[in-house]
């Protein structure tokens, strides 16, 4: 009975933003989008050399949008505390 109610009390203690969690977890998709964006980017321009600079100017705006995605994840976390 005590191992419970020492569960209760420790569950009870945690304090702090959630945001923080959602945030963590969110930051996942643009990370790896980030990873995608430039994988396929580099062989790309390992078989079109010629179209360097149309592929490095698509992997730019591909590369900010998804920092955008993950900028609005951590505002949304400080606009939405629990």
């Amino acid at each position: 009975m005590s191992a419970a109610l020492e569960t209760v009390n420790l569950a009870a203690g945690v304090t702090g933003n959630l945001g923080s969690i959602g945030y963590g977890l969110a930051a996942i998709g643009p990370g790896v989008g980030v990873g995608i964006i430039f994988g396929n980017g580099t062989q790309a321009l390992a078989r079109q050399p010629e179209a360097a600079g149309l592929i490095r100017t698509n992997q730019i705006m591909g590369f900010a949008f998804c920092e955008a995605l993950a900028l609005i994840g951590i505002v949304m976390g400080f606009l939405f505390r629990t």
